[in-house]
């Protein structure tokens, strides 16, 4: 166990609360505190986030910085395409979604990332070797029909720079399927650090492939335009719903099944919905119900799967995590 951060409870029977507390913010994150932030571009957005987490955390694991030599070229690679999958396009795709505040459903976004588990599998099989049982195809076809009627009903989208529910769904599958490379490039990354250390050399790293892409598409100069409100969500995201969200959600996963925590995270976009309603006055329609319906029991069923490792008889079982 790592030596680093811990919280002191009586037992780890209050792990699962640690999640639904981090899923609860994230959904606050995405329906509240992020799409203030609409008006300025995404890579500048994403680069102050990261920036500001990475300030943050610096402190507590500075005196662990001699231990980041005796990190293999592989670790380095890895974590590079963590920064790069989850921190960089995971996050500016889902940023970029949930954007469209005043054209989509913002639950629908949310909702539609609930597919990561689909993706961080289907990676695990391509990339890991490990075996998809039958079962997993069929969930998987009912999950993203349910991800169809949730966003469209039952009628078709037409395909026009004015149909922002198309855009927004299209940048939320970018972001599931970022996140789930990033949760597949997770389990080699974090091999040979803790938890605390894996989520700094996220960030940082982030930062840092952000701030390349920020001076390319010459976004930077915009932080001229970050009004005195901005700065403060700026603040408020990194101190709850960014950094510390995460360091939440990974201290109860550590001591959580998957199952459980799989469940946990349904506050997510539970969350979402209410928010959605309550901010915006946005609700689904009896059809996208049956849509989420179809989703969520088909995203809990697929987060339960095990898969088995080609030629070898172990097992594994899939660990469901957030965006990096």
């Amino acid at each position: 166990m790592s030596k680093g951060i811990e919280f002191k409870f009586y037992g780890d029977n209050i792990a699962p609360f640690f999640i639904i507390i981090a899923a609860s913010l994230w959904a606050v994150d995405g329906i509240v505190l992020r799409p203030i932030l609409f008006n300025l571009q995404v890579s500048l957005v994403v680069f102050i986030e990261s920036l500001i987490a990475t300030i943050l955390i610096t402190p507590f694991i500075i005196r662990k910085f001699n231990l980041l030599k005796e990190l293999s070229h592989r670790d380095w690679i890895s974590f590079i395409a963590v920064a790069l999958f989850g921190g960089a396009i995971g996050t500016m795709a889902i940023t970029k979604a949930l954007f469209y505040v005043n054209y989509v459903n913002l639950s629908i976004v949310i909702l539609i990332q609930k597919l990561q588990p689909i993706f961080a599998l289907v990676l695990a099989a391509t990339f890991l070797k490990e075996k998809l049982p039958f079962k997993f195809f069929t969930y998987a076809g009912a999950a993203i029909v349910g991800a169809y009627i949730m966003s469209f009903g039952l009628s078709i989208p037409s395909i026009n720079q004015s149909d922002k529910t198309l855009y927004a769904a299209l940048f939320a599958l970018l972001a599931a399927a970022s996140f789930g490379s990033s949760t597949v490039l997770s389990k080699r990354a974090l091999q040979n650090v803790s938890f605390e250390m894996g989520t700094y050399l996220r960030f940082s790293i982030s930062t840092i492939i952000i701030l390349a892409i920020s001076l390319v598409t010459g976004s930077l100069p915009g932080i001229v335009n970050i009004s005195s409100t901005q700065i403060l969500i700026f603040f408020l995201i990194a101190f709850t719903t960014g950094g510390a969200a995460i360091f939440i959600y990974y201290y109860g996963l550590k001591r959580t099944t998957a199952s459980v925590a799989a469940i946990c995270e349904l506050a997510f976009p539970l969350v979402a919905v209410v928010l959605e309603y309550i901010v915006h006055d946005n609700i689904l329609s009896p059809v996208q119900w049956v849509g989420v319906l179809i989703l969520l029991f088909s995203i809990l069923k697929v987060s339960g799967i095990k898969t088995t490792r080609w030629g070898k008889g172990s097992r594994m079982k899939y660990r469901s995590e957030k965006p990096d």
